[in-house]
């Protein structure tokens, strides 16, 4: 039986350095981001069969398909830098595909053949049964013991993996808001969900689900685009979104990770913070690897020290001091509840 850790966080705080070097230990499965590749499709109420839930990992994310054919990739979409029979302009990029198997694999077309000649066959189940199935079957395939999934924007998943996976462990991990604030406000994804936020908030809508054809037509020019099955780039590239929405939205992803994080059971969850892996990656990794469940190998170690990459830190400081003030101020709220 596999342990099973999730690592959650706002995004663009080292957590994909962090797969990478996980990905490298000889039992540790990366699931490099899986749940922001499947999202709630695939964990429905009630039961369903192997074919349905096979469905649900190999259905495209149309809103990732919407980015790639709008030349708008996000550098975290893997499959697209080395493409395959798969594409966003003809078949949809499978859902697995983009970013989780090729973090596995170099052939991960073959892969998706293998796992969908096994999970079609799968008796009827619950999405629990089904995700430990898929994860002990992965497990069984790579020679892994430990499953650890890491998705950037994940925080809101949390309540869900815990509600599904009782037992499961959780790691919040985070970075400097002002640095993580800056580095969202230059990422084609992050400055997506600002936008994409501005029009739930201006339709007064909880989700982009609930959006009626008068709220998008109501929208202004500029917004309602990014609705369409293909927009121009520059309308995410080009806009000048203020670096406040992004300290504001850094504490807010922030707090709803440390909220989470305290109402778990001790032995279940802890932190791990970017500067800390930076500072002293043997020491962290090693604690990491205790936690998860798998020996601190001192190879292992050596690699994950080579990953890290040290240049990023500190970038907010060279921003001019009336931004960084501002930025300051808007990450204040997470920068206090990070310290309480």
């Amino acid at each position: 039986m596999h342990s099973l850790t999730f690592v959650i966080g706002t995004g663009r705080s080292g957590s994909t350095a962090l797969s990478r070097i996980l990905n490298s230990h000889p039992d540790v499965l990366s699931l490099n981001e899986f749940m922001a590749s499947v999202g709630d499709a695939a964990f429905p109420e009630g039961t369903l069969t192997g074919e349905e839930f096979w469905q649900s990992l190999c259905r495209p994310a149309p809103h990732f398909d919407r980015m790639i054919r709008s030349g708008l990739p996000l550098p975290e979409f893997l499959y697209t830098r080395r493409p395959g029979k798969y594409a966003a302009e003809t078949t949809g990029i499978p859902a697995l595909s983009l970013m989780v198997l090729p973090h596995l694999t170099e052939d991960p077309d073959g892969l998706l053949d293998e796992l969908d000649a096994a999970v079609v066959q799968w008796p009827e189940g619950t999405a629990a049964e089904h995700h430990r199935a898929l994860f002990g079957l992965l497990c069984a395939r790579f020679g892994r013991t430990a499953v650890v999934e890491r998705s950037g924007y994940s925080t809101g998943w949390a309540p869900g993996l815990r509600a599904t996976f009782p037992d499961a462990r959780f790691v919040h991990m985070f970075r400097d808001g002002p640095d993580c604030a800056l580095s969202m406000s230059r990422h084609p994804g992050f400055r997506t969900i600002s936008l994409l936020r501005e029009i739930k908030t201006r339709a007064g809508v909880g989700s982009l689900a609930d959006l009626r054809d008068e709220d998008v037509r109501a929208l202004p020019a500029d917004l309602s685009p990014l609705l369409s099955e293909r927009f121009d780039p520059a309308l995410v590239r080009d806009r000048d979104i203020p670096l406040r929405t992004f300290g504001t939205l850094w504490s807010e992803l922030v707090f709803e990770g440390t909220e989470f994080l305290s109402r778990l059971p001790a032995d279940q969850r802890t932190t791990l913070a970017y500067e800390d892996l930076l500072d002293n990656p043997a020491a962290e990794l090693t604690r990491l690897a205790g936690f998860v469940g798998v020996d601190p190998l001192p190879q292992w170690l050596l690699t994950g020290s080579e990953l890290l990459d040290h240049s990023r830190r500190g970038s907010a400081r060279r921003l001019p001091a009336a931004e960084l003030d501002e930025l300051r101020e808007s990450c204040a709220p997470g920068t206090r509840v990070l310290a309480g």
